[in-house]
């Protein structure tokens, strides 16, 4: 090997080791043997997901599945089938859909598409990782205005983040992680102003009172990214989609960076979610119900402030410091997502809606920590 060979092999790697990525953080089954106690002692609530999903009913599909498909075959036709089924669920033609493997997926690729060296997207703060993470591998610039005090859009602001280099503008709502929907005037208000690709992520779409799926024709500039990852619980599986005008969903669609992008049993999977759609209607339903009381209960320790929320998630803000509240959760095999400092709020942390059992445990967790 030669030594102009290893010094740029060298540079190489140091400059992609430079570059931030996502951590997951503790595991249960870290943190499950870290306590010596068994897995189903731990309590997760730190990744949104929706365990109100009947998991018998996802079982019986996944096993009718295997026995209609071959896995020796490629997926030639699959997304198709699953374009044509989500026309039926959300109302728009099967040209307005591209699919991927879920949201994650697709910011990489729009980025990919759209943002090049040196050019910039705006998004706001704070919001979900993924697209800053994106866009700075592409060597762009990623400009976030913080949100107002009420977790609302600073739309002048943002207005003036604007630039002759601003490509793509990200907007999370409901957002991750203040669990929030942003006015609806406000979003339309910069979409109509923004000259560039905005991206709408309605993840937590299904667990919200709006959507702008609906209007898709009215913004040609927009793409708007949905989930079968939350209100339909396939977590696992990740499969996601786009809903754009036909142009856009186009080039969204086949410019993928490889050919047969998502497995064909996850499109499947979708499908068969699709074709029984009370699993998903009944799992948000119960998941709804069940944050409003998780809200009024939280609401009653003393020391913490629950917010509103539009997801399956709910921010909370403790009076006692983040880390010694981690800490102390942890200790207890309860996990969370710490934000900490967020806004005007100090100690911050997102909390997954889970299981009745699951959350009165961290109800009474939290009572004996703020109380010491």
């Amino acid at each position: 090997m030669s030594a102009s060979y290893q010094t740029w092999l060298k540079q190489k790697l140091a400059k992609l080791q430079a570059i931030d990525c996502y951590s997951a953080g503790v595991t249960p089954e870290g943190l499950a043997e870290q306590l010596g106690v068994d897995l189903s002692k731990i309590v997760k609530l730190n990744f949104n997901e929706n365990l109100f999903v009947d998991r018998a009913r996802q079982t019986a599909l996944m096993k009718e599945l295997a026995e209609e498909i071959d896995l020796r075959m490629y997926p030639e036709d699959e997304e198709a089938k699953l374009r044509d089924k989500l026309t039926d669920y959300i109302g728009v033609p099967a040209d307005y859909l591209a699919i991927s493997n879920a949201g994650d997926e697709l910011i990489d690729r729009i980025v990919r598409l759209f943002i090049e060296k040196g050019e910039a997207a705006v998004s706001f703060e704070p919001t979900f990782a993924i697209p800053r993470l994106c866009v700075k591998r592409q060597e762009g610039a990623y400009v976030s205005v913080p949100l107002k005090g009420d977790f609302q859009l600073d739309v002048e602001g943002m207005l003036k983040a604007f630039s002759d280099k601003t490509r793509l503008l990200y907007l999370c709502s409901p957002n991750n992680p203040t669990s929030n929907q942003m006015n609806p005037d406000d979003v339309e208000k910069l979409v109509k102003a923004f000259p560039g690709i905005v991206i709408l992520d309605e993840a937590y779409g299904e667990f919200a009172d709006y959507s702008f799926v609906p209007r898709i024709r009215e913004f040609p500039n927009m793409v708007i990214l949905r989930t079968f990852s939350k209100a339909f619980g396939l977590a696992m599986l990740r499969l996601g989609y786009a809903v754009a005008n036909p142009e856009l969903a186009k080039v969204i669609r086949e410019k993928a960076p490889l050919p047969y992008p998502v497995s064909g049993f996850t499109i499947r999977m979708g499908i068969k979610m699709l074709e029984n759609m009370e699993i998903m209607r009944n799992a948000v339903s119960a998941l709804v119900a069940e944050r409003g009381k998780f809200i009024k209960a939280l609401n009653q320790i003393e020391g913490v402030q629950a917010f509103p929320s539009q997801a399956d998630f709910i921010l909370i803000n403790t009076k006692k410091p983040a880390e010694e509240v981690y800490t102390a959760l942890l200790k207890r095999g309860i996990m969370l997502k710490k934000w900490g400092k967020l806004l005007q709020y100090d100690n911050c942390f997102r909390v997954t809606v889970g299981l009745p059992e699951m959350n009165a445990k961290l109800i009474e967790a939290l009572k004996q920590i703020q109380s010491d």
